[in-house]
């Protein structure tokens, strides 16, 4: 029996605005691991667009079957099986990556996972190679959205360590992984593309 197909209309509503920026960051042939793929609708709809790339995608342990619906229907050569990634631990199970993406992580994430995230990628992506991070933030404390605001509220009341970034923090953090930011992109729905570069 053919595993599920679980379906996130927030993907489906923004899986094309993302590909339309990232098919301008992508641009080498190479593999991009994206970090939480979830239910593998990004992975399928930007590795049928950017034939040129390998996709790896990833999940936390215990979460990497709910991609395969999508992953196995499409078979694409260029989509690589999901992989288990605890972004915390010490040893990631990648070898050679050329990029990554993540979307909608950061505000699950605990803290210290998103610090994780960002000094795993650091050991793992070469000086100029690009990271991708797409979601929600706020900027000198203040929400873009009233959207965003009554989301980050629903994000703290599900579990503390929730709940929308700011952009001064992350990017104090990704300074210190090594990185900087190269472009904020005003994306739809109230979202970004945060572009940071390795150094």
């Amino acid at each position: 029996m053919a595993p599920e197909k679980p379906f996130s209309q927030a993907c489906e509503n923004n899986k094309q605005p993302i590909l339309e920026r990232i098919r301008h960051i992508f641009t080498s042939p190479g593999t991009i691991l994206e970090i939480g793929t979830g239910t593998g609708q990004h992975a399928v709809h930007f590795a049928s667009s950017l034939s040129h790339v390998v996709w790896q995608p990833s999940d936390r342990p215990g979460a990497t079957g709910f991609s395969l619906g999508w992953i196995e229907d499409a078979a694409l050569p260029n989509v690589l099986p999901p992989l288990e990634l605890d972004v915390a631990s010490e040893s990631w199970p990648i070898n050679c990556i050329d990029g990554a993406f993540s979307a909608n992580t950061a505000h699950i994430m605990t803290w210290e996972e998103v610090k994780a995230m960002f000094t795993g990628l650091a050991k793992h992506l070469d000086k100029g190679m690009p990271f991708c991070l797409y979601g929600p933030f706020s900027y000198g404390g203040i929400h873009t959205s009233d959207s965003n605001r009554q989301f980050d509220q629903h994000l703290r009341s599900q579990a503390p360590h929730m709940g929308i970034r700011e952009m001064d923090d992350l990017l104090e953090l990704a300074e210190r992984a090594g990185f900087r930011l190269e472009n904020d992109h005003q994306m739809p729905a109230n979202n970004r593309l945060l572009v940071l570069l390795k150094l």
